[in-house]
């Protein structure tokens, strides 16, 4: 008896081991499937500047390896909001996943499409973050533009392995020779790693996706390892709840598991994952160094951060990624409901654009004129427009914006080492108790034709620019750099830059700190009254001169009333410059035939009481127009 027991314990040690070796076995085998395959994925993003084809680009690539059916095919294929396409700009950042057989292999391409223009920086350092290589695009007929080199830097800064693309080689304008010249001297590479392409025609597609597999870097990552996930974006569906963008650097995540953002340390369901084709495509498990999307079940807005950590709860990672960009606002501007009923309706708007589009920044605020609204910080000029677009559109909110103005650090002489922000005119401290005020200043980068240098420098001496360099990266090309306060280039400086070059001149900026200034806040007053939305704050040696043009610029646009309206513009108590808008007049004289002057004469001063007496309690209604006006003082 003992015998047989004996024989079954050993008969069964022996089969335990037998399958726990299975099991092992199995375990290596799946472990190193996943390897391989994660050996096959390669992340990359497209960088250039404003219009020289990313958007097209990604149309080929998507083309070419049959991502998208011939139904589905379209231009700017990515850019699905409709100011995207009107506008023909990229405003979000788009990813997708394309698969792709190269020499025998299936190997997987997560592309990210950038955009091009300065105002949207934030989103293409979002977009390297999650990346382990760029394709640089230069236009053939452009050269290397200030953004291409502003965006080269950001990859560089972060390992990125870089592509040259030397787009629309087919243009009769493209300059090969000398362009690729110009990306040699960049980059520091050879001229055969420079690939020629025309992203119309699909010239070049085959080297480029050829270049991608064997240039860039697949993911390096533990698939064993804790959960560590980065958020680089995320989208809020009305039906779905939040949808959230990831990058998974170690570990993996399961349809159904426990997940914990680490920065507000709230544990969820992955209720659902997958990963980002031309439509979203469910899957049960996504390994390290694959691109997904997660749905959470989450309505609020505030609970996710972009650059945020996603772990396991059970096996959490032992730190944050770090290294993501924090989002500096740039120009700030008041939001306000027409009606003040819907303030409620704006600030939930405004929570899910906020969560659509990261760079937002925004907190409650009231005027005298206005009532209650939101202060928002922006990237600049252009996003203000899109955000303001977006909620006409997207929310059916009609809003007012007051006049976009930068931040300030003011200090007082009772406290002159502490510092006092100020974002809004209104927040300046009384001029008998300012110390001084210092403004945030900018490092341009402007790269223009020979012929225009003169005209670019008069425009920057202008708006206050001090010269630090002038380069000539060729004969026909000029690289200048200026020291300039942000505030001047918040307006009209794009525009009128394009138009004193041509429109040769390209232009990038990045922020270099704050420097002591004298400022002076100009005041405009409407029938005596003072409308805060429309104050500002302006250098002293410009404030006379822009005040008499904005009281000249709101005589044009606020509608003539049955009583006269003077626009003043003040410093303090001290009006500086005046306007009057004529009121309405009926011809109460018209009745008289001939007679005697003096009952005309009654008339017209009964006219005149009543004109006064209006003016005493009359309201002016001022047009949306008129908030912008200043912005275009120089039309």
């Amino acid at each position: 008896m003992k015998r047989h027991c004996t024989t079954f314990y050993i008969e069964f040690y022996k089969t335990s081991r037998i399958s726990q070796k299975q099991t092992d076995q199995s375990r290596i085998f799946a472990l190193s499937q996943e390897i391989s395959e994660m050996k096959n994925i390669r992340n990359f993003c497209i960088i250039a500047h404003i219009d020289h084809g990313k958007s097209t680009l990604a149309d080929r690539l998507l083309d070419f390896t049959g991502a998208v059916t011939e139904r589905q095919k379209q231009n700017q294929l990515l850019d699905n909001m409709d100011l995207e396409r009107e506008r023909g700009i990229t405003i979000k950042s788009h990813a997708i996943q394309m698969e792709y057989t190269h020499e025998g292999e299936q190997f997987v391409l997560n592309l990210i499409d950038t955009p091009g223009h300065v105002d949207f920086s934030y989103e293409v350092s979002r977009s390297i973050a999650a990346c382990e290589g760029a394709l640089l695009v230069v236009d053939a007929a452009q050269s290397i533009q200030a953004q291409t080199i502003s965006n080269l830097y950001l990859a560089l800064e972060n390992d990125l392995e870089i592509i040259p693309v030397l787009n629309k080689v087919d243009l009769p304008s493209a300059n090969v020779e000398e362009v690729t010249d110009d990306i040699v001297d960049l980059l520091g590479c050879s001229p055969d790693e420079i690939i020629p392409a025309s992203a119309k025609t699909g010239i070049g597609i085959q080297e480029i996706l050829s270049a991608i597999i064997s240039r860039i870097p697949s993911p390096k990552g533990k698939i064993d390892a804790p959960l560590q996930a980065l958020i680089f974006d995320s989208v809020y569906n009305p039906f779905r709840g939040v949808e959230t963008y990831f990058r998974i650097l170690n570990g993996s995540i399961r349809k159904g598991q426990k997940i914990q953002f680490i920065a507000t340390s709230k544990t969820y369901n992955a209720d659902e994952i997958g990963t980002l084709k031309l439509t979203q495509e469910p899957k049960q498990k996504i390994n390290a160094g694959d691109v997904g999307y997660l749905i959470t079940g989450i309505k609020e807005a505030k609970e996710i951060k972009v650059g945020d950590t996603i772990t396991d709860p059970d096996f959490p990672t032992t730190g944050a990624i770090s290294g993501f960009e924090e989002v500096k606002p740039m120009v700030f501007a008041g939001i306000y409901p027409v009606d003040t009923e819907e303030y409620e309706e704006l600030r939930a708007s405004m929570e899910k654009l906020q969560l659509n589009d990261a760079s937002l920044v925004f907190s409650p605020e009231s005027s005298a004129a206005l009532g209650f609204g939101f202060r928002c910080g922006f990237l600049g000029m252009l996003h203000l427009e899109i955000i303001q677009e977006r909620l006409e559109r997207e929310f059916d909110m009609t809003v007012i914006t007051t006049v976009p103005n930068v931040s300030y650090h003011a200090f007082t002489k009772k406290n002159s080492d502490e510092i006092l922000l100020v974002n809004n005119p209104s927040d300046l401290p009384d001029p008998s108790f300012l110390d001084r005020v210092e403004e945030p200043y900018i490092k341009a980068t402007i790269i223009t034709k020979s012929e225009f240098v003169g005209n670019v420098m008069s425009l920057c001496i202008e708006k206050r620019g001090q010269i630090t360099n002038q380069t000539y990266l060729t004969p026909e090309r000029v690289e200048l750099s200026f020291d300039m306060p942000l505030a001047e280039i918040v307006f009209d400086f794009y525009d009128r830059l394009k138009t004193v070059s041509k429109g040769y001149a390209s232009f990038d900026y990045a922020p270099i700190g704050l420097r002591s200034s004298k400022l002076v806040k100009v005041d405009i007053l409407l029938n005596a009254s003072p409308v805060d939305a429309l104050s500002a704050l302006i250098h002293t040696d410009n404030a006379y001169t822009i005040g008499k043009k904005m009281c000249e610029k709101l005589r044009q646009l606020i509608p003539r009333q049955q009583f006269d309206i003077p626009i003043q513009a003040a410093i303090g108590a001290k009006i500086i410059s005046r306007e009057t808008i004529k009121a309405l007049r009926k011809d109460v004289t018209a009745k008289c035939y001939g007679g005697d002057i003096s009952r005309k004469r009654k008339l017209l001063e009964k006219q005149k009481k009543g004109k006064k007496k209006m003016r005493q309690i009359g309201n002016v209604e001022i047009p949306q127009q008129a908030f912008m006006a200043v912005l275009k003082l120089n039309d």
